[in-house]
């Protein structure tokens, strides 16, 4: 690896760096992608609402307002060349009261003086036509007709993947703790391992700030932000078809009631600041918070039907703003921090933006005739009539095994899980990959056999599978 240097060396695996670094192979770039963890998509990509906002609420004139405008059909233009779910619900804003119903009209014009024109405010009887089990308390709402829903941690996973499929490298379990700068980047990893590269790219998240400061960049503060949801099984998942906001406050856009894009029914999140994005618990007075919003706009939700809870850390800033640029502190390195809501919607937008940003810093960039930006889809066996699945398992009987019941995944697809860019190598890879463990469940019935195939793929014994990475192993030893 010491003797290996890369044009551009990108410093997080969510779904911004590898939008960034799908971006970059589309130009032959050669690149790596360094991630602290042991897979992709560990921080807040995989733990978001996954809405596609509108883009009504960035106030006008801000990066967020831009790219936001700019990154909803990109993003579902990438979402389907890379096999992404990715589905237009819309979304209702939900005012309560006459107050609530004037900053409707603000949000209104927020959104047309931003570019978007696919907004209307409706009476509480017009939303209630829209969704049945909306609240008779709603006397109005911003019906934002371009809005939508999207998986992504299987975003992140896709991007990440193409981008590997185009040449990019991936490196994992790579904590970047220093960066030198004589001519090229030195990256330093916890465990001496180093990397260089021309340019770098800062995607670290929650941690962006932190990696800024290793190039003498103290500008970027991040305040982590915290957000707990909690998941309803799919018995709730037709409780609404609109993604369901009420109006936003200081702190954010509040708690939402939304399908998913897989049929579960998604509430929350909080927003309350935590000393480090490492602070991921859930709390009894959050679930109880997310509890009692959600039912003030769909009262019917059942939360006996809860299957799991969790927490996820955006990072935000004093600014409000995103950060993207030059640092003022280090030529050639780009900050791209501070990505909080909305930038699952603008991932393919910040993206093209940041190309931008590198050829004005004197990146050459030339599209390559090699590139292909499609992926395969990763759950064609599931979208196959029965007599289609009955001939693909003759010559492929893996794929006749099903192994998580609750959400009907076989054997040959959690193989393929293993085995593809980027492979997972836990169970908690798997699960993001096929959504084996993701049902009502949990992983309680097929863990033991994800955990073969996963030891049978890598060539390892399952006393090495863990969970999520680090220590978390599953079994000690064989009895």
């Amino acid at each position: 690896m010491s003797n290996v240097k890369y044009t551009v060396a990108v410093i997080g695996g969510g779904v911004i760096g590898g939008m960034i670094s799908r971006e970059l192979t589309r130009y032959g770039v050669k690149i790596v992608i360094l991630e602290k963890g042991n897979d992709v998509a560990l921080g807040a990509s995989k733990a978001n609402s996954g809405i596609v906002h509108g883009g009504y609420d960035p106030e006008p004139n801000t990066l967020k307002a831009k790219l936001n405008t700019l990154g909803v059909e990109k993003l579902f233009k990438a979402a389907s060349e890379l096999n992404v779910p990715i589905k237009r619900n819309g979304s209702l804003v939900c005012a309560f009261s006459e107050e609530e119903k004037a900053h409707l009209d603000l949000l209104y014009k927020r959104g047309f003086e931003n570019g978007i024109t696919a907004l209307e405010i409706i009476d509480g009887d017009k939303a209630r036509e829209l969704e049945e089990n909306l609240s008779e308390s709603v006397v109005a709402a911003l019906w934002v007709k371009n809005a939508g829903i999207v998986c992504p941690y299987e975003l992140t996973v896709a991007s990440i993947g193409n981008a590997m499929d185009n040449g990019a490298e991936l490196i994992t379990d790579f904590e970047v703790v220093g960066i030198n700068k004589d001519g090229v980047f030195e990256i330093v990893s916890a465990d001496g391992r180093k990397v260089f590269a021309d340019y770098v790219v800062n995607c670290a998240g929650a941690y962006s700030g932190k990696i800024a400061s290793l190039v003498g960049d103290d500008s970027i503060e991040i305040i982590p932000r915290a957000g707990e949801y909690l998941l309803l099984d799919k018995a709730e998942g037709g409780r609404v078809k609109h993604t369901i906001f009420q109006v936003p406050t200081k702190d954010g856009k509040g708690i939402l009631v939304s399908p998913t894009v897989d049929g579960n029914l998604l509430t929350g999140p909080t927003a309350s600041v935590v000393a480090s994005p490492d602070n991921k618990e859930t709390t009894a007075d959050g679930m109880n918070k997310v509890n009692t919003l959600a039912l003030k706009s769909v009262p019917t939700v059942n939360f006996r039907n809860v299957i799991t809870s969790f927490t996820g850390v955006r990072a935000s800033n004093k600014g409000g703003d995103f950060v993207i640029g030059e640092s003022a502190a280090c030529k050639n390195f780009i900050n791209v921090a501070a990505i909080d809501s909305p930038g699952l919607t603008c991932c393919v937008s910040i993206a093209e933006y940041v190309m931008d940003v590198l050829k004005g810093v004197g990146l050459k960039l030339e599209l390559s005739a090699d590139f292909n930006g499609t992926r395969n889809d990763p759950h064609f066996f599931r979208k196959m009539n029965d007599d289609e699945k009955n001939d693909f398992i003759k010559s492929n009987p893996t794929y006749g095994r099903i192994v998580c019941r609750c959400e009907g995944i076989s054997e040959g697809e959690m193989r393929y899980a293993v085995k593809t860019n980027p492979p997972a190598s836990d169970l908690d890879g798997v699960k993001r990959r096929t959504r084996a463990g993701m049902g009502r469940c949990q992983g309680g019935f097929c863990s033991p056999t994800v955990m073969k195939l996963i030891a049978e793929e890598r060539g390892i014994g399952k006393e090495q599978v863990t969970k999520n990475g680090g220590g978390s192993y599953i079994v000690t030893e064989k009895l």
